[in-house]
């Protein structure tokens, strides 16, 4: 087992076992941060899925009202007038089908990939490059749509895609430790309702088991589901 350092053992006794209210949760997060770096805070829910069921599958995307803390460098693959819409809007960088050269050569100075859907035909030649990176473009993530300017907009504003993952957890971040409690306890709330409202019609029994948050370096903090409202049975 992994040991700890004085820092975070001083912080984990801060913390009880027991489940916390959020806003008591992310008030504590702030008071146990010992790190000289902005920490991101995330949360963690156990879903009462089975992923390995095509419909039992929870995925989706919402804006953190007060986003994410972190400066998103978008790409945008489109042509014509698609291009100003995307520069307008905010990307980083736009092109097309001479960008796969540069993104083969080694270039990823991108944390996300917007494209029109006739520019799927180019970046499906880069599913080897940008799938395992988790960077493909998605229509269930709005990351493939022909109005580029609104998702080039939503993922600066702090869009945060969920997916269940095998273990049936889900994992994103709700902000920065920076964040007062009150904006993280909105973010939290909102990736909270997304998850909600994603549930699958054939889930059954308790959806939302547990929900943990958490700093980079700090101890994690359990909530209470049913004070969420989450712990729904079916």
């Amino acid at each position: 087992m992994a040991k700890h350092g004085k820092n975070y053992n001083n912080a984990s006794a801060k913390v009880e076992d027991r489940d916390y209210a959020l806003g008591e949760a992310v008030a504590l997060l702030k008071d146990v941060s010992y790190t000289k770096f902005d920490e991101t805070v995330e949360m963690a829910m156990r879903l009462g899925v089975d992923p390995r069921h095509a419909d039992q599958m929870v995925r989706g995307t919402v804006v953190l009202p007060h986003g994410t803390g972190r400066e998103m460098r978008v790409l945008v693959f489109a042509a014509g007038e698609k291009v100003k819409e995307a520069e307008d809007a905010g990307a980083d960088h736009v092109g097309g089908e001479e960008l796969l050269e540069k993104i083969n050569g080694g270039w990823m100075d991108f944390d996300s990939v917007v494209a029109t859907p006739d520019m799927m035909r180019v970046v499906g030649r880069l599913g080897r490059v940008l799938g395992p990176r988790g960077l493909m473009p998605n229509p269930k993530a709005g990351t493939v749509a022909m109005d580029v300017g609104k998702a080039v907009r939503d993922i600066k504003a702090g869009k945060v895609e969920f997916r269940v993952e095998k273990a049936g957890i889900i994992q994103a971040p709700v902000g920065k430790v920076s964040f007062s409690a009150e904006q993280l306890e909105q973010n939290a709330r909102s990736l909270i309702d997304a998850v909600l409202k994603a549930k699958p019609a054939s889930s059954k029994g308790k959806y939302l088991k547990s929900v943990n948050v958490t700093t980079t370096m700090g101890p994690g903090i359990t909530l209470d589901s049913s004070a969420l409202g989450a712990a729904t049975e079916g």
